[in-house]
């Protein structure tokens, strides 16, 4: 029994060696350039035209109910290290949230249902804000996400700029077909490929902006009744069939509607988002042995973050070294 024991415990130090050694090669690999809200002296300023995180807008959208079970994990982990660049759409006042976010809280008008037209809702009032921003990107992500800023940046500044740009991860192998409505009680039918929003997607400005005619205001509703699909199907079918783009798929973009679980430890560092639920009946989460057990930290998020951010003051200090 002592050997076991024994054994046992050598294994688990050795996990968490790995996981500090796993960090420290991505810490090494990658500039942490616009990463932190304040900037380091011995970091290097970007190049004018380099893309930098402070480019970014990434929008979280989420609901009333999900304001404590969901949001304070995030702002524990990956949004205190993009605070400046995050900003989260809700369809209800939280005099706690808005003390923490300030104006990066935007209160939409949008219904807390679950439903094609109130998703719609606040993906306008998402577009709308990253258009009056004046910022380079656009990144969507829902409220169960874990966004990794540094492979963020990295899928980014991998796109040229003058081209437009439609990332992510659809949710089908095949395109979706919709009936778009003509003249005279007359239907086309239309395929496209979409990215999912439950994984998150990326749309850089020169694209956006193309796209403003479906999407600012109530544009974007309208357009969403129109083919009577939801926002994200929405966004595929504007940039697809109204502006003959396509879709980039990546597949750094992960949902609970895959297996999280078969993705291994050196993999989670490259990948841009990740998230937890329940699918087909399971707790579905990112396999990571610790620092923290499944009872502290049911969505793994704390135990990522640690082996991304080792110097993070609540993480254990054995994975700092």
């Amino acid at each position: 029994m002592q050997c076991r024991l024994l054994r046992g415990l050598t294994g688990a130090l050795l996990t968490l060696l790995c996981m500090g050694l796993l960090s420290l090669r991505y810490h090494s690999s990658l500039s942490p350039q616009g990463v932190q809200e304040t900037p380091r002296l011995s970091q290097p300023s970007p190049q004018p035209g380099e893309l930098s995180l402070h480019d970014v807008f990434i929008a979280v959208k989420t609901t009333l109910a999900f304001h404590r079970s969901r949001l304070d994990l995030l702002l524990h982990t990956w949004v205190s290290r993009t605070r400046q660049q995050t900003f989260v759409f809700t369809d209800s006042p939280d005099e706690g949230l808005q003390e923490k976010l300030g104006s990066h809280l935007v209160v939409t008008n949008c219904s807390p249902e679950h439903s094609h037209p109130a998703l719609s809702c606040k993906m306008a009032a998402e577009f709308d804000a990253f258009l009056a921003s004046g910022l380079r990107w656009f990144c969507h992500v829902d409220d169960d996400n874990y966004v990794n800023p540094r492979a963020l940046l990295q899928l980014l500044k991998g796109f040229p700029q003058a081209g437009d740009v439609y990332v992510g991860r659809p949710s089908l192998n095949r395109p979706i077909h919709a009936s778009e409505p003509q003249p005279r009680n007359r239907t086309r039918l239309v395929q496209f490929w979409f990215a999912t929003g439950g994984a998150g997607f990326c749309i850089n400005r020169k694209l956006a902006l193309k796209m403003a005619p479906w999407v600012s205001g109530s544009r974007f509703m309208d357009t969403s009744a129109l083919i009577r699909l939801p926002d994200d199907c929405t966004v595929g079918y504007i940039v697809e069939c109204k502006l003959g783009g396509h879709l980039q798929s990546s597949p750094l973009f992960h949902s609970h509607l895959e297996t999280l679980q078969l993705l291994g430890a050196a993999q989670l560092l490259e990948q841009v988002t990740l998230s937890y639920g329940i699918f087909e009946g399971k707790l579905n989460v990112i396999k990571l042995p610790g620092p923290f057990s499944p009872e502290e930290d049911p969505s793994r998020f704390r135990s990522l973050h640690c082996l991304l951010y080792p110097d993070t003051p609540w993480c254990p200090q054995l994975v700092a070294r």
